[in-house]
Parts: structure tokens; C-alpha cells; sequence
């Protein structure tokens, strides 16, 4: 909280007064603001089918990765995969489970419009996701790109082998 404060060069005081529940509420707020970005680019891309939005999906984590020099992740896997969290601060967690949730809910949508059965859409979705945010951490760990760009060549030909010929 206090290094929120320090670069939105506010008092610390308003960052309390902001967020009363200070550092789970604001990470809370984070990852919402995250999974909604990202749930904005998909929505918009997977209005021109499923592969344009899942290649939309790949671009976007490819460019956050090099922008980063492979520092940063998926904030919203961050928080999914922080055994820190109590009881007692379990905000973010909803936060996470949410964005993630509404990411697979637009992906199995999609696919259903596209012709695929639902249980088989919705586990796609799953299957894209974990895909996609398990190669993110093997691009951070390898340095490179080369895990993302593998994994997004597998999963379009695994959708196109599933979706219905034009």
C-alpha cells in the first residue's frame, strides 16, 4: 500500500481512505481492473470467431511478456497462485477465480457459437486458459517466447480440428 501511494505520489492517509480495506482491497481492485482489460480483448476478438479471439488472447500476454523483458505475468494468476492468503483477506482470490471464470465463460461461449458442444466447448476453454497462462511462466522461467509461441500453434490446430469447416 505504501508503494501504491509513493507512486501515485498521494498520502498515504487517501490510500486508506480509497481503500478501507487496504492491501486485499486494493489487490482485489487490481485484479479485476486486469481480468476486465482482458475480457475486453477477448470479447472484442472473439466476435470474429474463436481462433481470432484465443489469437488475440496469445498477443496480448506475448506483448505484456517482451514489454516486460519477461518480468511481469498474469496479475490475476499471481493471485490464483499466492498460498498467502487468509480467510480473513480472501478478496483477491474472488477477484482471480471471477476474471478468470468470465475468460473461460467468453472462450466456451464462442466455441459454442462456432458449432461446438457445450461440455466439449467449456472444456476447451479450461484447456485454452491453463495452456496459455502455463506457457506465460515457462516464457518468464526460459527468457523468451518460444513456450507461448508453441503453445498457440498447438492450440489453433487443435481448434481447428474441432470447429465445425467453413
Amino acid at each position: 500500500v505504501r508503494e501504491v501511494a509513493k507512486l501515485a505520489q498521494a498520502p498515504l492517509g487517501s490510500t486508506y481512505h480509497y481503500f478501507p480495506d487496504g492491501k486485499p482491497q486494493l489487490i482485489h481492485e487490481a485484479v479485476a481492473f486486469s481480468g476486465a482489460q482482458v475480457h475486453g480483448v477477448l470479447a472484442r476478438e472473439l466476435a470474429n470467431g474463436p481462433q481470432a479471439g484465443l489469437r488475440a488472447f496469445l498477443a496480448l500476454w506475448r506483448q505484456r511478456l517482451t514489454d516486460s523483458d519477461y518480468r511481469a505475468g498474469c496479475p490475476v494468476m499471481a493471485v490464483a497462485a499466492d498460498d498467502g492468503a487468509s480467510d480473513d483477506d480472501a478478496q483477491p482470490l474472488i477477484a482471480a477465480a471471477a476474471a478468470i471464470d468470465s475468460w473461460r465463460r467468453l472462450l466456451a461461449d464462442s466455441l459454442c457459437h462456432a458449432g461446438v458442444a457445450t461440455p466439449r466447448a467449456e472444456r476447451l476453454a479450461t484447456v485454452m486458459i491453463a495452456a496459455v497462462e502455463g506457457a506465460i511462466l515457462l516464457c518468464r522461467t526460459q527468457h523468451g517466447p518460444t513456450p507461448l509461441d508453441e503453445v498457440a500453434q498447438e492450440l489453433d490446430d487443435l481448434l481447428a480440428s474441432v470447429l465445425p469447416a467453413a
